[in-house]
């Protein structure tokens, strides 16, 4: 065995690897920001303020009764509760913006106090859900029952007996689930945002992609060839920006083909579900180009860009919901084009939004990408 052939094939792999200081930082950094990010979200130390489900109120009762249980929830930890009336509570489900609404009827507070020790008829309670987000309503079913068991307990057992009581407690009222989407008779399906959310994350690694090959050209001595053709740069960008966007759409139309045979359907407006790929595919151009302007080496460039990336998908809520996210990073992530381009994608599928709910994801989303391309051009270096 040549064992000083291999300590030198073994000194050289390490010099050259610590030598890519980049790529060895982002090495070290990428899976350390991924660990933070998830033991944060889900709780970290116990000392972050952990993400709270929205739920609305609708009491149509107006007791002493159904008052104390809005009251009571809105005590509750895990509840970021909110009184509107029964259209209010439906559009706000509907359009993701709520999870939960539970909806108190009238006369609850009478007929669930004579329900709790008797045979009487019990009262209904429907609870309209966002069926996306199937863990929401049991923990709110469970934390309802427990507050409006403690404050009818407080009028059924203090106060005069009333006729034809039985022994034995009972939970006294029942309840129904009413699962909101807009799109009739199309039920919920859960492969429709890991759609969104693995598509916007695969586009923006081909953006990545596009980008590096730019700096590779430039590599490989093969640039003043490209400079040859009869083109500006202006020129020469518009058509990196056609080629790589009409790359992007022919991705995202597969994705989507392939979604169909997962039950995916586009529920809402076609005509927005089109501009919402046309404008991420676009951004996914302007993304790469931007990368290839201000990077230098290819290799450094793709780490960076894969962190960014990360980030991007990470907050935007492409892995995990944004509703479980802290308050104040529910908010930040609405500073980021992921976040309004998966949000986008589920109004125009399961959702079944009309074209209204796509505007502002395409707003953004072509704003961001126009920003990226101002910035390719400004620092898109047209000289060897």
């Amino acid at each position: 065995m040549n064992v000083r052939a291999i300590l030198a094939l073994i000194r050289n792999d390490l010099r050259i690897y610590t030598t890519d200081r980049r790529a060895m930082i982002i090495g070290v950094l990428v899976p350390i920001l991924i660990a933070v990010f998830f033991g944060y979200v889900f709780g970290g130390t116990g000392n972050a303020e952990a993400g709270k489900i929205p739920l609305i109120i609708v009491d149509e009762d107006q007791s002493e009764v159904s008052r104390a249980i809005a009251a009571g929830l809105a005590e509750e930890a895990l509840l970021s509760v909110q009184a509107l009336d029964r259209s209010q509570a439906e559009q706000r489900v509907r359009t993701g913006k709520a999870q939960v609404a539970a909806v108190i009827p009238k006369n609850f507070g009478a007929a669930a106090t004579l329900a709790f020790l008797s045979d009487e008829m019990k009262p209904h309670v429907e609870f309209i859900v966002d069926p996306s987000q199937p863990m929401s309503r049991p923990v709110v079913e469970g934390l309802f029952a427990q507050r409006s068991m403690r404050e009818i307990s407080k009028i059924a057992l203090s106060g005069n007996p009333v006729p034809g009581l039985q022994h034995g407690l009972n939970i006294p009222y029942t309840v129904a689930t009413t699962k909101m989407t807009t799109a009739q008779n199309v039920p919920y399906n859960g492969y429709a945002h890991s759609f969104a959310g693995m598509t916007t994350q695969f586009i923006l690694l081909a953006g990545i992609d596009a980008g590096i090959l730019l700096l590779m050209a430039r590599e490989r001595g093969i640039w003043q060839r490209l400079r040859s053709a009869p083109l500006s740069k202006a020129e020469f960008l518009l058509a990196r920006t056609i080629a790589t966007t009409l790359i992007g759409l022919f991705q995202f139309t597969l994705i989507y083909t392939a979604a169909i045979a997962f039950g995916v359907r586009i529920g809402g407006s076609l005509f927005g579900f089109a501009a919402l790929a046309v404008a991420l595919c676009l951004l996914n151009a302007t993304f790469g180009l931007m990368l290839a302007s201000i990077g230098g080496s290819a290799a450094a460039t793709r780490g960076i860009a894969v962190l960014v990336t990360l980030v991007l998908v990470m907050v935007g809520g492409a892995w995990v919901p944004s509703f479980v996210f802290p308050k104040w990073l529910q908010q930040a992530s609405l500073v980021l084009p992921t976040r309004w381009a998966i949000d986008g994608l589920d109004a125009m599928t399961w959702r079944g939004l009309g074209l209204h709910a796509a505007a502002a994801p395409v707003a953004v989303l072509g704003a961001t990408a126009m920003l990226c391309l101002a910035i390719a051009v400004w620092r898109f270096s047209w000289e060897e």
